[in-house]
C-alpha cells in the first residue's frame, strides 16, 4: 500500500513538474524571459501547475473520478443504481462510435496543423483522440476474437500520449494568456522606482518612463519611475514601462548593488492615459 501511494505521488509530482515548466515557460517568453534563467526551483514549478486547476479542469476530473468507480465492482455497488446504469449506457453509445470520436480529433488537427484554424482549441483535436481510444478499450469486448495483452496496451498507451499532449497544449496557452492579460494590465502590478548613483541608460519609448536628477548633493541622484515589476530573483529585478508591446520594447533587468536602490510601490488602476513628467 505505501508503495503504492508513492508511486502514485511521484507520478502526479512530475506530472505538475512538468505541466509547471510548461506554464511558466509561456508565461515568461511573453516577455522574453526563461524561468531557467530566472532560477525557478521544482516546488515553484509544482506550484505554477496550479494555474491550470480552473473549473472545466475540475469538473472534467470529477466526471473521470465518476467514471474510474462506476468501472469497479466495489465502488459501484456504493453509487446509486441510476447514476450507474446512466453512465453505462452513455459510455457504452459513445464506445460503439469511437472512431467517429478519433477521426473527429484528427480533422482537427489537420485543421489547426494546415490552415491554423481552431488556434485558441487546439488542445481539443488531441483530446478528441485520446478520448476516443480510451472510448474504444471500454466497448464490449469480442467474444470470438479475445485480446491480448499488446492490443491492449498500445491504444492505452496512445491515448496517454495524446492526452499529454492536450495538457500540453491547454498549459502552454493558459500561460500565454495570463502573460498577454498581465501586460495589458501592466499598471496595477508592482511598481518599481530606481534610485541610481550614475545614469543607468534606461530608454523606452513610453512616455511613462519618467528619468529625474535630484542634484549633486544627493547621492542616489538619477531616479526612474513608471516601471512595473514582472519577477525578481536574487536581487535581480525584471520590469517593463507601462504601456509596454511586447513586439518592440525591451525587459529591463535591474540589479541592487550598492551604488543603486530598488524601491518597491503599489501598482495603479489604470483609467486613463498618464501625462509624462
Amino acid at each position: 500500500m505505501v508503495n503504492i501511494v508513492i508511486a502514485q505521488a511521484s507520478f502526479i509530482a512530475a506530472l505538475m513538474f512538468y505541466v509547471g515548466v510548461v506554464y511558466t515557460s509561456a508565461y515568461y517568453g511573453h516577455f522574453h524571459l526563461s524561468p531557467f534563467a530566472l532560477g525557478l526551483g521544482f516546488a515553484e514549478f509544482v506550484l505554477q501547475s496550479l494555474h491550470l486547476m480552473t473549473f472545466p479542469v475540475l469538473v472534467g476530473a470529477v466526471v473521470l473520478l465518476i467514471a474510474v468507480a462506476v468501472s469497479g465492482r466495489r465502488p459501484r455497488q456504493a453509487l446509486p443504481d441510476s447514476m450507474v446504469r446512466t453512465a453505462l449506457l452513455g459510455t457504452s453509445a459513445l464506445a460503439r462510435y469511437y472512431l467517429v470520436v478519433v477521426a473527429a480529433g484528427l480533422l482537427l488537427l489537420i485543421a489547426w496543423w494546415q490552415w491554423q484554424l481552431l488556434l485558441s482549441y487546439r488542445w481539443v483535436g488531441p483530446l478528441l483522440v485520446g478520448t476516443g481510444l480510451l472510448l474504444g478499450e471500454a466497448r464490449q469486448p469480442d467474444v470470438d476474437r479475445p485480446r491480448g495483452l499488446r492490443e491492449t496496451a498500445v491504444p492505452i498507451f496512445a491515448a496517454g500520449v495524446f492526452l499529454l499532449w492536450t495538457v500540453t497544449l491547454a498549459a502552454g496557452q493558459l500561460g500565454e494568456r495570463h502573460a498577454r492579460n498581465d501586460a495589458r494590465d501592466v499598471v496595477e502590478r508592482t511598481g518599481l522606482m530606481v534610485f541610481s548613483a550614475n545614469r543607468l541608460g534606461l530608454q523606452s519609448r513610453s512616455p511613462h518612463l519618467v528619468f529625474e536628477d535630484l542634484g549633486e548633493k544627493v547621492h542616489l541622484r538619477y531616479r526612474y519611475t513608471g516601471l512595473r515589476l514582472i519577477a525578481a530573483r536574487e536581487g535581480h529585478y525584471y520590469a517593463v514601462p507601462i504601456g509596454w508591446k511586447a513586439e518592440t520594447d525591451p525587459v529591463y533587468v535591474i540589479r541592487e548593488a550598492d551604488d543603486v536602490r530598488i524601491e518597491l510601490t503599489p501598482g495603479v488602476r489604470y483609467t486613463g492615459p498618464v501625462p509624462a513628467s
